[in-house]
């Protein structure tokens, strides 16, 4: 039994024996059975941060409670939480649903959706700012996913909710239409992909007995020629895959910003078109 679940049961016994907070009880519990349901794990993080409960139990810092006594780590914290709500926010429904007859998205593909269209209409500062950056000056930093079409997204929402389909098949079947390759990025893992097997084959050279050293050494100073013509044919390419990754990211959150732009209109025309109606009743009541 692993150490983390040996400490749990521990935990949950002895919670019990000295008649500990039954909410306290509950999240240690659901700890416990989060290999088989996420999403109660999740509901139980929500609502321990939501009434900051683990104060109560006294841990000043939600983390260090869930790392201490729930031996859940950071990452893995804010995926179940993120992901808890994106079902509550996008398919309430689903949460009504036992994990056996009807599937419940994993919480990994969940955070994929979330990471990918979830949060399509939050654009923040530091992304309006990096939209902003000249593309000829790229810096390091993650893919921006592409702004799916109305048709891509209902697809997408149907394989994450209705489906059920694992995060492997979803990357799978969606990665190539929010992340797509710029030009020379397949050359380029074709490159270090043969660079990598030309170091690994050195290195296994001089483990194999029975080989003439005079035939090793020659290999391995023809493999070292290889790989640094390798080298050379990657850098260009590598300068070109940057470069259109950061305009492809510059497209990106231009046009997540432009939707925002957008969804704030209509929700200011909305607002209005209400206030309107509503004053219209008032004015046809007191007449």
């Amino acid at each position: 039994m692993p150490k983390s679940s040996r400490k749990l049961d521990a935990l949950a016994a002895l919670l019990e024996r000295t008649g500990g907070d039954p909410k306290r009880i509950e999240a240690v519990r659901r700890a416990q059975g989060f290999r088989r349901s996420w999403v109660d794990l999740a509901e139980i993080l929500v609502q321990v941060r939501a009434r900051n409960l683990h104060e109560k139990w006294g841990y000043p810092d939600f983390y260090a409670y869930a790392q201490d006594e729930l031996t859940l780590k950071r990452g893995t914290v804010d995926k179940l939480t993120v992901s808890y709500n994106t079902l509550e926010r996008h398919a309430p429904k689903i949460l009504e649903h036992d994990g056996v007859a009807t599937k419940i998205p994993s919480y990994d593909a969940l955070d994929y959706y979330n990471r990918t269209v979830g949060e399509l209409e939050a654009v923040s500062d530091s992304s309006e700012e990096a939209a902003n950056e000249d593309p000829e000056q790229p810096r390091r930093r993650a893919r921006v996913p592409q702004l799916p079409g109305p048709e891509l997204r209902q697809e997408f929402e149907d394989a994450v909710f209705n489906e059920g389909q694992p995060l492997g098949e979803l990357r799978k079947r969606f990665d190539p239409h929010f992340f797509p390759k710029p030009k020379g990025a397949e050359e380029l893992e074709r490159i270090k992909k043969a660079n990598g097997i030309a170091r690994k084959l050195a290195e296994l050279l001089t483990e194999i007995e029975g080989l003439p050293d005079i035939q090793v050494r020659k290999l391995e100073a023809e493999l070292g020629k290889l790989r640094t013509r390798l080298d050379e044919l990657a850098e260009p390419i590598k300068e070109q895959v940057t470069k259109a990754t950061a305009r492809a990211n510059k497209r990106a959150l231009k046009a997540r910003a432009e939707l925002a732009e957008q969804l704030a209109r209509e929700a200011g025309d909305a607002s209005e078109d209400d206030s309107s109606k509503a004053r219209k009743r008032k004015a046809a009541a007191a007449t």
